[in-house]
């Protein structure tokens, strides 16, 4: 079954190289940008499938060895080491196979807003705001502003695979600080929710413009001359479901509404996600989806330095790195989590 597997795996990416240095691939671009997404998706898998390969070969080559010589210690301990890695190889090469949220390759538009405890809540998500933007700076993704202020922040996060990376930070973000208006040195609990959404295409929800009750208003807060003397700013209700988004950063009606629709669509694509795994969760009994947001996910500990992920139980001592957007440990490690946990309901369902 798993040579099967590995021979599959050798035959795709090798097409997949194939492609890339085809002339005719490369003058398309949607077609190498299609062949190079798929190349990187498959690479980790093919290096470990080759790597397979040569531990196969490894135990082949000792066993005939020791038909000749019966009883090397050497050859003894490679053919025992040899099958070890393979059954190692095995799981890794399975794990790697596992399919993946069709949502991953989306652009995100993320929300952060301050949970109970006042002004520090609103500081808390302004750190937490900074944090996430400089990991997607890190990684090399685009960062665009769309709405900040009154201490929630909206943002959109651009590039290949930023919803498989900021899909784990969906959730309550749980702060322990002695705040700066503390005079008693008391620590002091508070949150900041933070929801991501993948980005929507317009051909992916349909929306009635009937359905939609669409108000326009001066802006408040600081601005250019243009921002507060005219009806900018665009609040957008979906009547059938009650969502409200608002809009009034940007100095042109037309392009707040423009970034209102953005993450209406967003919400919408989300909810219609959160009722598919509903009624999939429904089925067996388990609880999956958005639900989970509301949950605690992760706890900064600024006494102890440290930050722990009550979702897989990780904690980690560096939480000066993490707060300046190095993430990178926790998201590996999610990710791997998540792969597992698919590979166990797959096993369940068949």
């Amino acid at each position: 079954m798993i040579d099967e597997l590995v021979s599959q795996i050798e035959s795709r990416f090798g097409e997949l190289e194939q492609e890339l240095s085809d002339p005719t691939v490369i003058g398309d671009r949607q077609r190498f940008a299609a062949a190079s997404r798929a190349y990187r998706e498959l690479e980790p898998a093919a290096r470990l499938a080759s790597e397979y390969r040569r531990s196969a070969d490894d135990l082949e080559g000792a066993r005939e060895l020791l038909a000749e010589d019966g009883d090397d210690p050497e050859l003894r301990a490679l053919v025992e080491s040899s099958r070890t890695r393979m059954g190692e190889l095995e799981d890794e090469i399975r794990l790697a196979m596992v399919e993946r949220d069709p949502n991953d390759d989306k652009n995100v538009i993320v929300e952060i807003r301050p949970g109970p405890g006042g002004e520090e809540a609103g500081l808390w998500a302004g750190d937490v705001y900074r944090m996430l933007t400089r990991y997607a700076e890190r990684r090399g993704y685009a960062v665009e502003p769309l709405a900040i202020g009154d201490g929630t922040y909206t943002f959109a996060v651009k590039g290949d695979g930023a919803y498989s990376v900021f899909k784990f930070e969906g959730g309550t973000h749980r702060v322990q600080r002695v705040p700066e208006t503390e005079s008693q040195g008391r620590i002091h609990t508070s949150t900041a929710t933070v929801a991501v959404l993948p980005e929507a295409e317009e051909v992916e929800v349909e929306i009635d413009p009937g359905d939609l009750q669409i108000d326009t208003y001066r802006s408040t807060g600081p601005g250019g001359q243009s921002v507060n003397t005219t009806d900018s700013a665009v609040r957008i209700t979906h009547k059938p479901t009650g969502i409200v988004v608002s809009m009034q950063d940007e100095k042109s009606q037309l392009q707040n509404r423009e970034r209102a629709m953005r993450v209406l669509r967003a919400r919408l694509y989300e909810r219609a996600l959160a009722e598919q795994q509903a009624a999939v969760a429904a089925s067996r009994a388990a609880q999956v989806g958005t639900g989970e947001r509301a949950e605690k996910i992760r706890t900064y500990n600024f006494p102890e330095r440290r930050v722990t992920d009550h979702r897989i139980g990780m904690r980690l001592h560096n939480l000066d790195e993490i707060l300046i957007g190095e993430l990178d440990e926790l998201t590996a490690a999610l990710q791997d989590d998540e792969k597992r946990r698919r590979l166990e309901e797959r096993a369940a369902s068949v």
